[in-house]
């Protein structure tokens, strides 16, 4: 099964982290799959299935055809989203705006510093620029993610990147990760892509505002 996840990538045109990010693991645990070292989750089996239309037959016993559709992927894109010809998405300041919880909560009295133009993308309700290398090489600091709003966390899709603001003794975090169910009642497990950063699970409770990111921008600078 675990050289069949490597012929999947390959059909889809797909880097280890590209998938590794849709899988909501990090690139070296992808690699120990595809080599052998490790096996598939039966939340990634899942996945595969319900999210890329792999045919499950084909996943366990490599019979039949490898698809029951042809899938149509976008890295941070669900099947569910309808693109726009072209939107203009605000960059906010988290610091002009003094977090997430005040931008998201009245967002329309929020002052953007600038305004990001991008075609064939979902909806995207702002964007904020990164800091910190959770997600490093996948992000990293000064890069700006285009986000989605959610009213409760309970509306993950598990696996995917969001933007969170979490409460540490009554001071706001503000992060990019992963989230993944955690076997905790009342707890979500929140992964990074960087390898030296640990999972981490923390109550429900204490996530102040989540957005599910849509897209992320590196600047490249030439000179």
């Amino acid at each position: 099964m675990e050289s069949r996840v490597k012929l999947i990538r390959k059909h889809l045109k797909l880097t280890q982290e590209q998938l590794a990010q849709h899988l909501g693991i990090g690139k070296a645990a992808l690699s120990m799959i595809e080599t052998g070292k490790a096996g598939l989750s039966a939340r990634n089996k899942n996945i595969l299935v319900h999210d890329l239309n792999v045919n499950p037959d084909w996943l366990e016993t490599g019979q039949g055809k490898m698809f029951n559709a042809e899938p149509n992927l976008t890295p941070y894109m669900h099947r569910t989203d309808n693109t726009l010809p072209l939107q203009s998405v605000p960059l906010y300041s988290v610091e002009g705006t003094a977090g997430l919880v005040p931008l998201f909560t009245d967002q329309a009295a929020a002052k953007p510093v600038n305004f990001i133009h991008i075609p064939n993308l979902p909806k995207c309700d702002g964007a904020i620029y990164v800091v910190g290398d959770s997600m490093y090489p996948l992000l990293k600091s000064g890069d700006i993610v285009l986000y989605k709003q959610l009213g409760d966390v309970r509306d993950v899709f598990w696996g995917d990147m969001y933007l969170l603001s979490i409460d540490i003794d009554g001071e706001e975090y503000i992060t990019v990760k992963y989230i993944q169910k955690s076997d905790r009642e009342g707890y979500v497990r929140l992964v990074s892509q960087n390898p030296h950063h640990a999972d981490k699970e923390i109550e429900i409770g204490r996530i102040r505002a989540i957005a599910l990111i849509k897209a992320s921008i590196r600047m490249h600078t030439i000179g």
